[in-house]
């Protein structure tokens, strides 16, 4: 596999980030795939409700209130480990499901810029139970349109 784009073809980097380890990873490797490119990185954080907190109308509205709160941390512990890198780069909270979000985000990305490479970098799980019943990795594996970069 060869990491070069084309020479002088944007490239937009979505980044599944949840300021989790792997997610920093993802990250760091979408620094490293932008060096010397002209691009920019779209760092992502989709909160999700998971369903038992969706059964509660009071457990919905806190946890929303909670995102909220994180948000602001989130962006800025990315904002740190960019520190110095010189990159362009931006922030997007959404809320939803993990992959649809971030597809979402690839989708409008490309629709915006045409000719342009839309990829989607995310750190793989360390859970053994998501390589068996899915996770993240796997529904973005089979349903992006777009290149998806899992780092291990």
């Amino acid at each position: 596999m060869t990491t070069a784009a084309p020479s002088g073809e944007f490239l937009s980097i979505v980044v599944g980030y949840d300021g989790s380890p792997p997610a920093t990873r993802a990250l760091d490797a979408a620094v490293r795939l932008l060096r010397g490119r002209v691009g920019r990185i779209e760092i992502v954080w989709v909160a999700h409700l998971s369903s038992t907190v969706m059964m509660s109308p009071g457990a919905v509205a806190e946890m929303e209130e909670s995102f909220d709160e994180l948000a602001p941390e989130i962006r800025d512990q990315a904002a740190a480990q960019l520190d110095g890198s010189g990159l362009d780069w931006g922030f997007e909270r959404l809320q939803g499901l993990i992959p649809e979000g971030l597809i979402a985000v690839a989708t409008g990305l490309g629709d915006a810029r045409p000719g342009q490479t839309v990829v989607i970098v995310v750190g793989s799980s360390s859970h053994a139970t998501h390589r068996v019943v899915g996770s993240v990795t796997v529904s973005l594996a089979r349903h992006s349109p777009v290149p998806v970069i899992i780092v291990p």
